[in-house]
């Protein structure tokens, strides 16, 4: 039998035996309600009915008068209509009679005192007679309420015993299968095949049981079959791992050796026959660029002698994170990650750090042999303008405005293409002096302050009072400046402004630039100082070659400062750099 029909026919049971008990209490309480209210309208309403009649009695003297008579028959009526007991009709039938008497008008005073008496006489016997009944059905009606307690309470400890029977057998019914289940779940996860589930009952948890052992068995077949492969792919990885051509070192969680290939071994110079499974404690003490590999030092490159020949090589480390499958007493599985060691990987990137260097020099030399038949042309175009050379119309002029602007970017970025072939040779040539940060400013104002008065723009200089001197390169510091007042006239509208600001903070002299333009989106600004990078233009403005704030870059950082860019869409831009300060003693 299925479970679900197991439980319909658990709780209709139940639902059986409740109802059945209330059948009964219901019974048993409409029975004593009936008892109750057989004495309350008869024999109460008679013992009224004689009270009344008794009462009229007492209050009134002999003969009766008029409304005495109404009183004492109107409940005399309702008595003889309220006749219930055995004796109660010839008691009530002599009442009547002895009323007659005492209502006669013609009745003499001795017939109307022992009518009285009789008419109390037949009082006493009709209470005598309700109070008796009352008692009895009161013995009576209390039988029953003993008789239904009896009943009600062997029903209901019947029906407690089943249910309590129900409440601890019935659970297990579910709750056994399940534990076997989990039991078996538990150890499948600690790798016991050979578990086996077997139900006698023919319902779902059966066919569990027949899934589960199908399960096992298929575990059990996949482990056997899986060990072969796991060593195959183990042998395969080792293999690649072997041919590749950078170095490659796998370390445990216990700083153990996992693998590492022969292309390591040479670089780091390890000349031991068995390194796989020994702690890298044993090499970090001699040999340091070992040591600096596992600590993870920060290495962008360095360069080795290897087989004869300059090498350079880049570290890449990455850490090794497998699932977590640990059984845990309070649940089946513990699911999540942890790590069990890291990789280290030294890129050969010899190949492209020559290609760079060839790149470099390549710059270099274009750069230093395009300046000077630049410079011819700009000589040539000074000729031209030169009014003693000959006349030339308008048109002529336009044309020779534009080569010489031409002249003029290409200039520029044959000087940048130079500075910047320094500056990735590391042949930077800084001229440190102890400078006034108004004078470079003042040396940078003159530079542009031309290009600021063709478009109409304002300069303004804000700085603090008493600022200390740095001691820095003030030509390529300057120069630094005229890049970023360029940059601010070229985005700047007409007839707008630019504000040079100068202050101190924590020991540095903060230099910016803002401008009221129409500002960096965010999504540029940190590639700004990128070599090669142009932020994308409208069309209005002329972009440049993208090398201006990387070198400017590099020439601040050269000097130990730092520089930055803080915008927004139509609020214009700020470009700052900080130089360290120079206290002079007094």
């Amino acid at each position: 039998m299925k479970i679900k029909n197991k439980l319909r026919l658990g709780f209709g049971f139940l639902f059986l035996i409740v109802l059945s008990f209330g059948i009964v209490a219901i019974f048993y309480i409409h029975e004593i309600s009936d008892s109750a209210k057989v004495i309350l309208k008869n024999n109460y309403e008679s013992l009224s009915f004689a009270r009344e009649m008794r009462t009229v009695l007492d209050e009134n003297k002999l003969p009766l008068n008029s409304m005495a008579i109404t009183d004492f028959e109107s409940q005399l009526v309702r008595q003889e209509n309220n006749i219930t007991e055995k004796g109660e009709t010839e008691a009530t039938t002599g009442l009547r009679k002895a009323f007659n008497i005492l209502k006669a008008p013609n009745s003499s005073a001795a017939d109307q005192e022992n009518a009285q008496y009789q008419a109390r006489a037949r009082l006493r016997e009709v209470e005598l007679l309700n109070m008796k009944a009352i008692v009895r059905k009161n013995d009576r009606a209390q039988a029953s309420v003993n008789k239904a307690t009896v009943l009600l309470g062997l029903v209901g400890t019947f029906t407690f015993l089943i249910l309590f029977s129900f409440s601890v057998n019935f659970p297990g019914f579910i709750a056994n299968p399940l534990k076997k289940l989990v039991d078996g779940i538990r150890e499948i996860s600690q790798k016991n095949y050979d578990q086996r589930l077997n139900f006698s009952t023919d319902d779902e948890f059966a066919d569990v049981a027949a899934a589960f052992n199908e399960m096992t068995d298929r575990l059990k077949e996949w482990e056997n079959s899986n060990l072969a492969t796991v060593l195959s792919e183990k042998q395969r990885i080792e293999t690649i791992i072997e041919q590749m051509q950078d170095a490659i070192i796998g370390v445990n969680e216990k700083q153990e050796i996992l693998f590492i290939n022969t292309v390591a071994e040479d670089v780091l110079n390890l000349k031991e026959k068995k390194l796989v499974g020994q702690n890298v404690n044993k090499f970090t003490a001699t040999n340091d660029l070992f040591k600096s590999i596992i600590e993870n030092q920060t290495i962008k490159s360095f360069k080795i002698v290897l087989n004869g020949k300059e090498s350079y090589f880049q570290l890449d480390s990455r850490e090794i994170v497998i699932p977590n499958l640990d059984a845990t007493p309070e649940d089946v599985l513990s699911i999540g990650s942890k790590s069990v060691g890291r990789v280290y990987m030294l890129r050969n990137i010899t190949e492209f750090k020559e290609r760079d260097e060839a790149k470099t020099n390549f710059i270099a030399t274009i750069s230093h042999e395009l300046k000077t038949p630049i410079s011819s042309i700009k000589m040539s175009l000074k000729l031209l303008q030169d009014k003693r050379i000959g006349p030339v119309n308008e048109q002529q002029l336009e044309l020779v405005e534009h080569i010489k602007d031409d002249s003029d970017r290409l200039l520029k970025i044959t000087s940048e293409l130079l500075d910047l072939s320094q500056v990735e040779t590391g042949n930077i040539q800084l001229n440190f002096v102890l400078s006034d940060p108004l004078e470079i400013v003042n040396y940078a104002l003159d530079s542009v302050k031309f290009q600021a008065e063709q478009k109409g723009i304002g300069l303004q200089v804000k700085a603090d009072a008493h600022l200390p001197k740095v001691q820095v390169d003030m030509e390529k510091t300057a120069w630094v400046l005229v890049n970023f007042l360029s940059n601010a006239l070229r985005y700047s509208g007409e007839k707008s402004k630019v504000v040079i600001e100068l202050h101190e903070k924590n020991n540095q002299v903060i230099f910016a630039v803002k401008d009221f333009g129409r500002g960096i989106d965010e999504q540029y600004q940190k590639r700004l100082f990128e070599r090669y990078f142009q932020v994308p233009t409208d069309g209005q403005n002329k972009s440049g070659s993208g090398l201006g704030l990387a070198i400017s870059k590099d020439f601040i950082e050269a000097q130990q400062g730092t520089i930055w860019v803080e915008s927004a869409i139509g609020e214009g831009s700020s470009f700052y750099f900080s130089l360290p300060s120079v206290q002079e003693v007094a």
